[in-house]
């Protein structure tokens, strides 16, 4: 039987439950969402005269739900248009509907006795066959399915979603005794290449994997802080990404998931357990009187910090856990903390911290010693190995490396050593890999399973440049890039100069892998696997030459940078591009002349240049330009072109997802959108293949129509408005008019036909003279100093 979900349905329109609806609409599956039909009727709905009759008050819940969505941030949707997919319904009128349904996913309130009373109905309506599982985050997956029907059962399990949906990658999946193993080797596959999940399996326990590890070393991590007298701020300092976990740290991840829904996952796992383990999941007092008290997180305006306008401007306080007062932020600078920012690479920043002995050591030992104890206690408990446990961690917590990954980081023969001095109780399955001689619980690509190493199985979709680089794959190297064999004539340009900015030695590398693609392969994929594409040109090196007047060698950097982008649009293999996160400026202009895009999901796209006072110097324009004129049939309105690309560069839009990139104009109908951002270079590998096999060949040079003076001046107009209206600068302006020039063609008649040369040299032209004005030199410092733009 070939499974296919073509039409889904979300029982509960909550947060998570609407947030689920909108992962299944962004890959455009049509999802049917349903919630109760409320009990009254609200004061504007008496004013229309509607009644709980009315259909419009009866799905008035999942109705609001996708509305909401309209107005969250983050965005659940990648574009706006998706919630057309999503139709909305109630419990009572609409659970016939899911007969067309080939998979249900319950959201309702985690009560055992409600999700029963749901799941039976959804029984009663449901086709055979059709996939039910339930995102619960603590109760038992087992206890669901009893009584209900044998396909029922055969087609249950868990399905847990973290939120929000859309942004973070794990999804545990929970079978059950009953549930049919094609099933879940089904939804596996689906919920990795369909809804780019990283899919762990989990055992039916309270919380599963994620949430009771990370629950319990966010409660170690309080309870730790309030032993040492630590403060929020200090703690926040240091256990953010000096230890490989996200910038949010402890407290702000806190806030930013909200107090009550921690302390609520937290009771699932202390109703469910006993002795020491209660202990710890018995959050200190003074956590509870904050929730009491409304002081949630971000939701509520306060939590852990607040944000706080005084004498110095915004600042922001942390909360005292001993008076609950706010007061100013700190942060625990040491020894061990400057040495670790030093070290080179996660593993030796966290030795080097693990093992110091001052205030900052201290910490993180006491922090790190009970999460790595409880992971490999409870490690077979609610997991089938400690590859699950570190993946669950990775991709649900935002951790660089999961717990036994850290383990290995630090040593574990040393570690255990110290923790056993220390009177701790190390799991016997520890001991017994040491006595084996197994110093580690990964070897080159395999990992500790009982009493062996075990093949870490290898996702052909998922290649790994870090690995074959150390296999020996490696073409051609310099500072900014290196060219790597990805195996069937396919070879991917990796940029690795620092952000993968933009400079001479990339733009060396580009020219190098074409001319060595040309020669010997079938096709070129420029990706990387950092933590963006890239953000752009090299500014530094821009404004350091612009402020020893050295135009000479700006305009040569720019030339080349231009040229090397028409040997990507003219090679004659194909160039794939493979953006994902930050693709902005110079990493815009690389990939709009490719051959196709092969854009992650979560791809930000945007020409930002007048943030820094400047206009795309490398080709961005032209390209642009180039495809909002695709399928552009002559006589049609050429200005609307224009005026389109004008308004996306001057206002510096910015994608915020890849299917929005495609609104923008950034993609076209000949690029792709991947999902899973760890399946974006094999997809893109795949894209170049199949152009090579049918026959690829670069495309012809063809002149440009453009609008001309007459559209300059049109351009003009809407951005002098703009001016008198206070909305922008005389500087912006002065950007505004060199960008008009150059989307203009110059001084030439409408519908004049001009070489892409020319354009180029226009925009060269538009680019060196406004690197040399003062305002955007100033503009250029404030970025590279703040991080963010100046108006001025």
């Amino acid at each position: 039987m070939v499974r296919q979900i073509r039409k889904a349905a979300v029982l509960g329109s909550g947060v998570m439950g609407s947030g689920i609806a909108a992962v299944l609409a962004n890959v455009g599956i049509p999802t049917l969402l349903l919630d109760i039909v409320p009990r009254e009727v609200t004061e504007a709905e008496a004013k229309k005269g509607l009644t709980l009759e009315d259909k419009v008050v009866r799905n008035r819940l999942s109705a609001n739900a996708v509305q909401q969505l309209l107005k969250q941030k983050p965005a659940p949707l990648t574009v706006k248009d998706n919630k057309n997919l999503i139709s909305v319904g109630n419990f009572e009128d609409d659970m016939q509907q899911l007969a067309d349904v080939d998979w249900v996913i319950e959201v309702v309130v985690e009560n055992l006795d409600i999700k029963k009373k749901v799941f039976t109905q959804v029984d009663q309506f449901r086709k055979q066959g059709s996939i039910i599982s339930s995102n619960t985050s603590g109760i038992s997956v087992e206890a669901m399915a009893e009584g209900r029907s044998e396909d029922f059962q055969a087609n249950f399990l868990g399905t847990h979603f973290f939120n929000p949906p859309r942004y973070l990658k794990l999804l545990e999946i929970i079978p059950t005794n009953d549930t049919n193993p094609e099933i879940v080797s089904f939804m596996k596959a689906f919920a990795e290449n369909v809804l780019g999940k990283g899919v762990v399996e989990a055992k039916d326990t309270p919380n599963f994997i994620a949430n009771r590890i990370g629950t319990y070393g966010l409660l170690v991590t309080v309870q730790e802080m309030l032993k040492g007298g630590y403060s929020v701020g200090e703690v926040d300092s240091v256990t953010g990404p000096l230890i490989g976990r996200p910038s949010s740290a402890t407290f702000r991840t806190l806030d930013v998931v909200g107090l009550d829904t921690f302390l609520h996952v937290a009771k699932n796992v202390y109703d469910q357990v006993d002795g020491e383990e209660k202990e710890v999941f018995d959050p200190p007092a003074f956590m509870r009187e904050m929730a009491a008290k409304g002081w949630i997180g971000a939701k509520s305006g306060q939590g852990f910090f607040l944000k706080h306008k005084g004498e110095k401007g915004k600042e922001i306080l942390e909360l005292d856990p001993n008076t609950l007062e706010y007061g100013p932020r700190k942060k625990l600078k040491t020894a061990s903390t400057e040495a670790a920012k030093q070290a080179k690479g996660l593993p030796a920043k966290i030795k080097t911290l693990a093992y110091a002995d001052d205030r900052a050591g201290q910490l993180i030992w006491s922090l790190i010693k009970p999460v790595l104890i409880y992971s490999a206690e409870k490690c077979y408990e609610i997991a089938n190995d400690v590859q699950s446990v570190d993946q669950a961690m990775k991709w649900g917590f935002g951790w660089e490396q999961g717990p036994f990954e850290l383990w290995d980081a630090i040593g574990v023969e040393k570690s255990v050593a110290k923790m056993e001095a220390e009177g701790a109780t190390v799991p016997s399955w520890v001991k017994e890999m040491i006595a084996s001689g197994k110093t580690s619980f990964y070897s080159e690509k395999s990992f500790y399973h009982e009493s062996e190493y075990k093949a870490i199985e290898q996702n052909p979709k998922v290649i790994n440049l870090k690995s074959l680089k150390e296999d020996n794959k490696v073409i051609l190297k310099n500072s900014g890039g290196t060219l790597i064999d990805l195996g069937d004539g396919i070879a991917c340009l990796e940029f690795t100069s620092p952000n993968n900015s933009i400079g001479l030695d990339v733009i060396q590398m580009i020219n190098k892998s074409i001319d060595e693609v040309e020669k010997n392969y079938k096709g070129l994929v420029i990706g990387n696997q950092a933590k963006n594409f890239c953000v752009g040109a090299n500014l530094m090196m821009i404004l350091m030459e612009a402020q020893d007047d050295n135009f000479f060698e700006i305009d040569m950097v720019i030339r080349q940078f231009q040229n090397a982008m028409q040997r990507i649009k003219y090679a004659s293999k194909p160039v794939v591009t493979a953006p994902f996160g930050m693709s902005l400026g110079g990493g815009a202009e690389i990939c709009l002349p490719s051959a196709s895009i092969q854009a992650s999901s979560e791809t930000y796209m945007g020409l930002v240049e007048v943030g820094v006072g400047l206009i795309p110097g490398g080709g961005g324009n032209k390209e642009l330009y180039l495809r909002n004129l695709e399928g552009h049939t002559p006589g049609a309105d050429l200005q609307a072109v224009a005026n389109r690309t004008f308004e996306t560069i001057a206002m510096a839009k910015v994608s915020t997802s890849a299917d929005e990139a495609r609104a923008n104009g950034f993609l076209s109908d000949r690029d792709g959108v991947t999902m899973n951002a760890d399946h974006v270079i094999y997809n893109a590998k795949q894209e170049a293949l199949h152009l090579f096999e049918q026959g690829y060949t670069a495309p012809a040079r063809k002149l440009v129509p453009v609008v001309g003076e007459t559209g300059y001046a049109t351009l003009l107009l809407g951005a002098k408005t703009m001016q008198y209206g206070g909305m922008i600068s005389e500087h912006d302006l002065k950007i505004a008019q060199k960008l008009a020039f150059v989307i203009a063609g110059g001084r030439v008649p409408k519908g004049s036909l001009v070489d892409e040369q020319y354009l180029l040299d226009l925009e060269r032209e538009a680019f060196l003279s406004l690197v040399g004005e003062p305002k955007s030199q100033q503009r250029m410092q404030y970025m590279l100093t703040k991080g963010k733009p100046l108006r001025n």
